[in-house]
């Protein structure tokens, strides 16, 4: 059994981005679990405390080691990741020596309701995959332009070529290379 950790880099309970990653429960492939982790009250990081760090850090940090790969889900704001996003990624990662995410594969999703959806904050995101020693999926490249007319009322994606690609994407990222 491969054991995927999710988060999504919005907070908002409706977002398109949360949406897209609840999906994936529904998409996985055989012997694959999709474990989603909430970022809501991870605190702004604070060097001075990165040593004996919050318990919802220290939750995260802990899921992230125990995963065998991530799937991250973001927006894009003002042409990058939200703060959100960045801010439980600093705490992972840190203090030097103790980067939760080495060495993990990981996969990214985005989510938009213009015509990029999110490719620049994907592309920020895969930057900042140098740094932190992870291994990123690079095909497909789930990027969901006009999510608006690709999820349902009730935030269920309904777009059968988004879902294909979601499932490749899942796929590559339980049984691919990395």
């Amino acid at each position: 059994m491969i054991h995927i950790l999710g988060f999504a880099g919005s907070l908002r309970q409706k977002s398109y981005n949360r949406s897209l990653l609840r999906a994936c429960l529904e998409l996985l492939p055989p012997d694959t679990a999709l474990e989603i982790f909430d970022l809501e009250g991870i605190p702004l990081f604070n060097q001075e405390f990165e040593a004996s760090p919050p318990p919802k850090v220290i939750e995260f940090k802990q899921k992230i080691k125990a995963a065998d790969a991530l799937l991250i889900v973001t927006p894009e704001y003002n042409y990058s990741v939200p703060g959100v996003l960045k801010n439980a990624m600093d705490w992972a990662s840190r203090p030097s020596g103790n980067n939760s995410f080495q060495g993990k594969k990981a996969a990214i999703m985005s989510a938009s309701t213009g015509m990029l959806g999110g490719a620049r904050a994907q592309y920020h995101l895969r930057q900042s995959f140098v740094t932190l020693d992870m291994y990123a999926v690079n095909q497909p490249e789930v990027i969901v332009t006009f999510a608006a007319q690709k999820f349902d009322d009730q935030g269920r994606l309904v777009d059968e070529k988004t879902r294909e690609a979601v499932q490749v994407l899942l796929r590559t990222l339980s049984t691919g290379p990395g």
